[in-house]
């Protein structure tokens, strides 16, 4: 089972902060195989350079892979953009984009706090 984190999912595991998550958004980190989309890690560092958060995803990226198994996806790129041209929900490139890479992995599951994103997509998770 493959799951995906979205951006504020995977800024609070980085920062140790488990409180925010529900049981079921915990039982899937622990079970699942875990995801993050290329965008996740860009939506980071710009989070970073407009600071909002004190983290680089370079300097995280070796232990998260490590203690979590979290890996970045590498579907090719226009794949998943063609899958986000599907996503009229929202005009976040952010969001449609790390949707649609979940959708692109055969309807992957999505862990989000994000209600819009929980809304548009059935496989998200919360």
């Amino acid at each position: 089972m493959i799951a995906y984190l979205d951006t504020q999912v995977l800024q609070w595991l980085i920062e140790g902060n488990t409180k925010p998550l529900t049981s079921n958004a915990k039982r899937l980190i622990e079970e699942a195989d875990l995801l993050v989309s290329p965008m996740v890690t860009f939506e980071l560092d710009i989070l970073y350079e407009i600071r909002r958060t004190k983290i680089l995803w370079n300097d995280v990226r070796a232990g998260l892979e490590y203690e979590l198994g979290l890996r970045v996806c590498n579907l090719p790129f226009p794949r998943i953009i063609e899958a986000a041209r599907q996503e009229g929900w929202t005009r976040d490139p952010f969001d449609r984009i790390i949707v649609a890479n979940a959708k692109a992995n055969g309807l992957a599951y999505l862990i989000s706090a994000d209600e819009d994103i929980r809304k548009n997509y059935q496989r998200a998770v919360w």
